[in-house]
C-alpha cells in the first residue's frame, strides 16, 4: 500500500517526498489528475505533450501506407463538406 494523505478542509492533499521525488516535481510544477474505475491517479504533465505522444500506438499504424490513408481522408472530408452545402 502506499502513502496515506489526508483532505484538507480546501480540498488540498500533500503529495509524499517519495511520491514528488519519484515523478521529479517540486514547488510550482503542474499534476494531471484522473479518475478511472473509481482510482485517482496523479501523474506529472508532461513538459511537451509533442513528445509525450511520440510514438504512441505505433502498432496501429503498422502496414499502413499513411500517404494513403492521409489522401483517403481529405477526399472524405471535402465529400462530406459538398453533402452539407
Amino acid at each position: 500500500m502506499g502513502s496515506i494523505v489526508r483532505v484538507s478542509r480546501k480540498h488540498q492533499v500533500v503529495v509524499p517526498k517519495e511520491a514528488r521525488e519519484a515523478l521529479g516535481v517540486g514547488a510550482g510544477d503542474e499534476l494531471v489528475v484522473e479518475v478511472e474505475k473509481g482510482k485517482v491517479m496523479i501523474k506529472a504533465r508532461p513538459r511537451s505533450y509533442a513528445r509525450y505522444m511520440l510514438g504512441l500506438h505505433k502498432d496501429v499504424w503498422k502496414g499502413v501506407k499513411v500517404e494513403e490513408y492521409v489522401r483517403r481522408e481529405r477526399e472524405a472530408w471535402g465529400r462530406e463538406v459538398s453533402s452539407r452545402a
